[in-house]
């Protein structure tokens, strides 16, 4: 049996009916894709429910240069406090700053990795810089003394505590464990515990690039 398409030049033409059906199939699809475009970015870290500015700093950094936090506006700055004698968070958590920069590719430029020290009596610059290079030269570690830090500890909540610790040289440091996430416009939009994925935490970082 042969199968005949009708067309104009047989008499055939769409009625009335089948132009609205296809005209409200047509924007009911249009509808739909506008809302995937439009649907809002989820982010895997703890948003901060009202973002204000994140509160500002100045240190000098591993290679004795002033690091001045308002400085970085039109960047994203990854924040973490920890120390170099840390056997444990502290380097795992740069280690997933490391992945994170890799996973970012050309746009890792656009973002700071910062490690604000918590044992300000052993990070010096010059360890700073020998433990950070381990890592990724592009890292930023600041110190400075006790009473330059402990502002900065306070106003992003930090706990720290330095013991004695008989099984190593010098104290164990107790501190909390979280990175914060600055956007472009030097807001603290989010938060992080230490089982937050490289992966995650890199599609965040791209997602406050997009902003403007």
């Amino acid at each position: 049996m042969k199968l005949t398409i009708p067309t104009q030049s047989s008499g055939w033409a769409p009625r009335p009916w089948q132009l609205g059906l296809l005209a409200a199939a047509g924007l009911a699809l249009a509808l739909a894709l506008a809302g995937l475009l439009a649907r809002p970015y989820v982010f895997h870290g703890s948003l901060i429910d009202s973002p204000a500015p994140a509160p500002d700093f100045a240190l000098g950094d591993q290679r004795g240069q002033p690091f001045h936090l308002r400085d970085q506006a039109g960047k994203v700055v990854l924040l973490y406090f920890g120390y170099s004698s840390c056997p444990d968070v502290c380097p795992a958590t740069l280690a997933e700053f490391a992945l994170v920069r890799r996973r970012l590719g050309a746009q890792a430029d656009q973002v700071r990795f910062v490690l604000i020290t918590v044992d300000p009596l052993r990070d010096t610059a010059a360890q700073l810089q020998g433990y950070l290079a381990k890592f990724d030269d592009s890292f930023v570690g600041l110190t400075g003394t006790a009473s330059q830090l402990r502002p900065v500890w306070r106003d992003y909540g930090v706990y720290q505590d330095a013991r004695p610790d008989a099984s190593r040289a010098g104290a164990s440091v107790e501190h909390s464990n979280r990175v914060y996430a600055i956007d472009r416009q030097g807001r603290l939009r989010l938060t992080y515990s230490l089982d937050a994925d490289a992966g995650a935490l890199a599609q965040d970082v791209a997602a406050l690039l997009r902003e403007r």
